[in-house]
């Protein structure tokens, strides 16, 4: 691939992860929660790598021209993180953030990668920003297939979004974790982030029919 298409992929890619979103809540309270961010941030990844392996195998834009699917699948994503962003506001508490030796709340290491996963992976946004992005950096006529091509610039794009989303999460937890007040009102801005987020795609779905 030339060089100057693959520089140009990365800035607009970067460009879009350093929109703070579903994605930036959940690793923010995260970092706040836990001893460490990185199986939340890899759960994270691990969605964006579906996207793009999707996006490859022709899967999302057979999706994109179903309309009940891709209904179905914002719905399914919006209840969840409606539902993702309520229980990060019920456990916004400063005592919840930590136990009472300040050392972040214990969990599973796989439950937070499934749930960044989750968050991610059902964020149908996510796949449709794919699908538009990627495929306007390809060449047909170019030496590798346009698969491979999809694949590598998904490489760059998951780059991407594990710098941004690592710096996001420590910065959160080194920034905020000696500041109990801050943490909370940032945890319950993250949580209000993702449920209204959800009410949003779901408040899009029945505009569009009505």
């Amino acid at each position: 691939m030339a060089v100057g298409t693959v520089v140009a992929f990365w800035a607009v890619s970067l460009l879009f992860v350093l929109v703070p979103g579903a994605d930036w809540a959940y690793v923010i309270a995260a970092g706040l929660r836990h001893r460490s961010v990185f199986p939340a941030i890899g759960g994270l990844l691990a969605g964006h790598v579906l996207a793009t392996c999707a996006v490859a195998a022709g899967v999302a834009a057979l999706l994109s021209r179903t309309p009940a699917v891709m209904a179905a699948m914002t719905v399914a994503g919006a209840v969840y993180l409606v539902w993702l962003g309520a229980v990060t506001l019920v456990h916004s508490s400063a005592a919840q953030l930590a136990t009472p030796e300040g050392e972040p709340v214990p969990g599973s290491w796989l439950r937070q990668a499934g749930t960044g996963l989750s968050v991610s992976g059902l964020n149908p946004k996510v796949l449709l920003l794919v699908l538009a992005l990627l495929p306007q950096f390809t060449d047909p006529a170019g030496s590798w297939p346009v698969g491979a091509q999809i694949l590598f610039l998904g490489v760059v794009h998951v780059a991407n979004c594990a710098l941004v989303y690592t710096g996001v999460g420590t910065g959160a937890r080194a920034v905020l974790r000696a500041r109990p007040a801050a943490a909370r009102i940032v945890t319950r801005v993250s949580g209000v982030v993702m449920a209204g987020l959800g009410v949003v795609l779901v408040v899009e779905q029945v505009l569009q029919r009505v």
